[in-house]
């Protein structure tokens, strides 16, 4: 048993090496607020971090906790409270159609056929893509492709998205429409970026460097630690 908050994140004493090269070493994390940023210098750890949050990377040691499972033991369950959204959204597109792609995500799920057609529909709306229902979904511009991403997780009601640099691909008419997007989620979101005006109106900014947390404060106290140690 654990004395986690129970809607929480918890890295707990976390290291992870790739070979012989470390990249995190001993993080402690609680996360609690309902949207959080990650930077880094590229070699810091973030992306790293992020994917511990749903088993997609197993700590050398330590432990990571999403709602008080263990990632480790309970590695099923928390992909389902973890949506993960990639920096390529092709990574994700697996389907011909957009609404066929929204709908794979359901496919293990014991919806009735009604049910799911209607789950696709709301959050094809909701993203400003029910007008591309059955188009192709790899003629989509670079900033829909994203926003399906982000449907296709969103469809499934996960208790948190975690975003891996959602903008890098993205022009800034794209990268615009996303943060829309972004704001207006209810689910907690953790987001993985170099783009640090994703993440100025976050509630916690947490700062990477080295595979260890040199600052967790509000944005503007973490972003200029940020900015200090890249020049």
């Amino acid at each position: 048993m654990t004395d986690d908050p129970p809607a929480a994140i918890v890295i707990d004493g976390v290291s992870h090496s790739y070979g012989e090269r470390p990249v995190l070493r001993e993080i402690s994390l609680t996360i609690t607020e309902r949207r959080v940023g990650i930077v880094g210098a590229n070699g810091s750890g973030k992306s790293t971090l992020a994917r511990l949050f749903n088993g997609l990377v197993l700590p050398d040691s330590g432990a990571v906790r999403v709602h008080g499972l263990d990632t480790r033991r309970s590695a099923k369950q928390v992909r389902r409270l973890v949506g993960f959204v990639f920096t390529d959204p092709d990574r994700q597109i697996l389907m011909p159609t957009v609404a066929e792609d929204i709908e794979l995500s359901l496919s293990r799920r014991s919806l009735d056929r009604q049910t799911r057609t209607a789950k696709v529909a709301q959050v094809l709306e909701r993203f400003g893509l029910a007008g591309h229902a059955d188009q192709p979904a790899h003629l989509l511009s670079g900033g829909q492709k994203q926003l399906l991403a982000l449907a296709t997780v969103l469809v499934t009601e996960p208790a948190v998205v975690v975003a891996d640099e959602p903008t890098t691909l993205l022009d800034l008419r794209n990268a615009r429409m996303l943060r829309q997007a972004f704001a207006a989620l209810h689910t907690q979101l953790v987001i993985v970026t170099h783009d640090l005006d994703l993440v100025d109106d976050a509630d916690r900014v947490i700062v990477l460097d080295d595979g260890r947390v040199v600052a967790d404060d509000v944005p503007s106290v973490a972003l200029s630690t940020y900015r200090r140690l890249m020049t």
